[in-house]
């Protein structure tokens, strides 16, 4: 399973892209909005960090779009702008017609907001390059998202899309193993969530019995 960073905070996804190795990353309105730059801006300085790479970048078109004329135009405009970006484009009826077009021009894209199987196969079924559960969303309101990955993927494998899953909205280490398990093509979450899946108060307990240990080996 493929990890990437949920974040446009340039100085995090350098230091992910640095000492995690990640795999890719993802953007939102809402993590532009935290930078406090332009989102031109924003997306400028992710695609220099990643030039050069294969390492997809989920850039998202204005979310007000909904007609597919809209989408697409805008969706053209920014895949210009960089190889690595993937655009993304909000699960509804105009967004699945502006994804099959813009898979007709080679323009990879990011289904997202997907929160059932039926919107994730009508996402395959245009051609989307990635599709996007959102699992804490629907955990957040009362609605299970413990099948999600597994539903959607046995979905995939039945009628044979290449179509690949990041599970989204992952709020903890163990979601990360979850999805891995489900059967996700890729996992995104933020950096707190990624530094919490590294430790474990059990491995820190250890640690410090081994620790104590060395210090009272004798030296040769």
């Amino acid at each position: 399973m493929k990890l990437f960073l949920d974040s446009a905070m340039t100085d995090e996804i350098a230091h992910a892209l640095d000492m995690w190795d990640m795999d890719g990353l993802t953007t939102n309105p809402r993590h532009v909005m935290v930078s406090g730059k332009p989102f031109r801006t924003v997306i400028a300085e992710i695609a220099e960090l990643v030039k050069g790479t294969d390492k997809p970048v989920s850039v998202e078109v204005n979310p007000h779009f909904t007609g597919c004329d809209e989408i697409v135009g805008q969706g053209r405009e920014l895949a210009a702008l960089s190889p690595n970006f993937v655009i993304k484009v909000g699960a509804c009826e105009g967004g699945f017609k502006a994804i099959r077009e813009l898979a007709k021009d080679g323009v990879r894209t990011n289904a997202t907001l997907i929160m059932s199987v039926a919107q994730a196969w009508h996402a395959a079924r245009a051609g989307a390059y990635f599709v996007s559960p959102f699992l804490g969303w629907k955990d957040q309101f009362g609605d299970s998202s413990d099948s999600l990955i597994g539903d959607v993927r046995a979905m995939l494998d039945k009628f044979g899309y290449k179509t690949e899953i990041i599970a989204a909205a992952v709020r903890n280490a163990r979601q990360i193993g979850d999805v891995a398990i489900a059967g996700a093509h890729c996992v995104t979450a933020g950096a707190a969530v990624y530094l919490d899946s590294f430790r474990n108060p059990y491995t820190v307990h250890g640690e410090s019995i081994f620790q104590s240990s060395w210090d009272q080996t004798p030296e040769a």
